[in-house]
């Protein structure tokens, strides 16, 4: 599992070949897991993918539905059973077990293409997202930094204070 103190980071745009293949740059990877073949892709939001060491991913996964359950069996989620089937949806839909191909090739699965919306032969922002990496859409990208800059400061001084 990677080293939850040490980082990835960067930004990176990469074409999708005619297959789906991107090429993950190497920086991004050995900081999350040098080893791990299995990762897990998912749905993160409409034009974003991220992409997790499989283990990393699993434990989270595991812990949170075991919560879910128990909290079922003691009743604690009674009436609140469209919401349970809401989450059970999203989770089958939300995430696919990859593996990476030789040079960090990653083979976008059907589904998830659409999902991130970028065709073969176009370009996606590879980023370091600290704890994995995202696949960007480039215009979904352009808008959440958008969003999202103006708020840097006070997040990194939150954070690092």
């Amino acid at each position: 599992m990677a080293d939850p103190l040490q980082f990835t980071l960067g930004e990176f745009r990469r074409a999708l070949d005619e297959r789906f293949r991107l090429s993950l740059p190497t920086e991004l990877i050995e900081p999350l897991a040098p080893t791990e073949e299995d990762w897990i892709l998912t749905k993160e939001r409409p034009g974003c993918l991220s992409l997790w060491p499989a283990a990393a991913w699993q434990e989270k996964l595991d812990s949170g539905v075991k919560l879910v359950e128990s909290k079922m069996q003691l009743g604690r989620l009674e009436g609140r059973l469209e919401e349970v089937q809401l989450l059970g949806r999203l989770l089958s839909t939300r995430h696919k077990r990859v593996q990476l191909a030789g040079r960090g090739r990653l083979v976008i699965p059907e589904g998830f293409r659409e999902f991130l919306g970028v065709e073969a032969g176009q370009e996606a922002f590879i980023i370091g997202a600290a704890v994995c990496i995202e696949l960007w859409r480039p215009e979904a990208w352009i808008k959440h930094l958008e969003e999202k800059m103006p708020d840097f400061r006070r997040l990194f001084e939150q954070l690092s204070g």
